[in-house]
């Protein structure tokens, strides 16, 4: 196939473009670099069947020639209000990724023929009041709150891929990223995997926000990758999780990234204010996935964080 991916130079975008390429496809990578890392491509750049726009996915999109498969992956991800890059300093730009980009990827999949993937998020659950959480709950979400832009932006985004699917008979997926780590991920990402590994790394005590008890579920990103191509390849239009449904609290993933480093520093203990609604629970259901896709990860933690470490230790200056 002759596949677009918006997003290419972001951690999951980059990682996409080698699985696709390892698979044999053509692949044109479209982004801005507004989150997005040239670095994370500069290997493919020789690679005569990846092709690269730099161009926002906001602004109407042009592709020369026949697409097969487009897949959305342009948006700011970071929850964290001290980075440039999330999307708490880029709201506006956050909504317009997911409603007019959305739109616009839509419509080349449209012209087409082409088959549709959407890169939605498990942050459309919200605070969730239902555990673990299936394709089925539909959320419990404030639309005015500080991290409204990220969800709402993504809601909206599945809104509408189902509305091209059933008014114009376009070929839609729809996959549910949950947490995901890796080599190529943002030092400065603001998720717990990126803040204590660093903090690790580097011989600092991990914070930990409140008494640690809230829970989060961590997929290593080759896992999450061969998930997504496997939706991309199946025929189910409805969403689908992809995530690693081991489920730990913080406390415990904190205690597992000291041992794994090394690092004596031990933990601090932080009061938890809770001023960006951070959810207190995330697990995945992948009930579907599995029966679906015939998909479970198979990389675990202390894997992956040894798969992981090399790339963090290099961008602190420590390899």
């Amino acid at each position: 196939m002759r596949i677009l991916i918006t997003g290419a130079a972001g951690f999951l975008g980059s990682h996409l473009c080698d699985h696709l390429l390892a698979d044999g496809h053509e692949v044109i990578g479209l982004d801005n670099f507004i989150t997005g890392n040239p670095d994370n491509l500069a290997h493919l750049m020789g690679n005569e069947r990846f092709s690269f726009q730099r161009h926002d996915v906001s602004n109407f999109i042009f592709v020369r020639g026949k697409v097969d498969a487009v897949l959305h992956f342009a948006s700011p991800a970071s929850p964290n209000p001290q980075s440039p890059a999330g999307y708490f300093n880029l709201p506006i730009q956050t909504m317009k990724a997911g409603a007019l980009g959305t739109h616009n990827c839509l419509g080349i999949a449209r012209v087409n023929n082409a088959r549709f993937l959407l890169a939605s998020t498990s942050e459309i659950y919200g605070d969730p009041l239902v555990h673990p959480q299936a394709e089925t709950y539909a959320g419990n979400v404030d639309p005015v709150g500080p991290r409204a832009v990220y969800d709402e932006a993504k809601r909206f985004a599945e809104s509408l891929t189902m509305a091209y699917h059933r008014a114009h008979s376009v070929d839609t997926r729809i996959v549910r990223i949950f947490n995901t780590y890796g080599p190529r991920m943002d030092l400065e990402d603001g998720r717990a995997l990126p803040n204590l590994l660093k903090q690790a790394l580097l011989g600092q005590p991990l914070t930990v926000y409140g008494d640690g008890s809230q829970t989060r579920s961590f997929c290593y990103v080759d896992d999450l990758v061969s998930g997504i191509v496997a939706l991309l390849y199946s025929n189910e239009d409805l969403p689908v999780n992809i995530g690693n449904p081991v489920e730990m609290s913080i406390l415990q993933f904190a205690e597992t990234i000291n041992r794994v480093t090394g690092n004596a520093a031990g933990f601090t203990f932080v009061k938890d204010a809770r001023s960006v609604r951070d959810p207190q629970q995330r697990q995945p259901d992948i009930t579907r996935a599995r029966s679906i896709l015939k998909w479970e990860p198979m990389v675990g933690l202390e894997e992956g964080l040894h798969k992981t470490i090399p790339y963090f230790k290099t961008k602190l200056g420590l390899a």
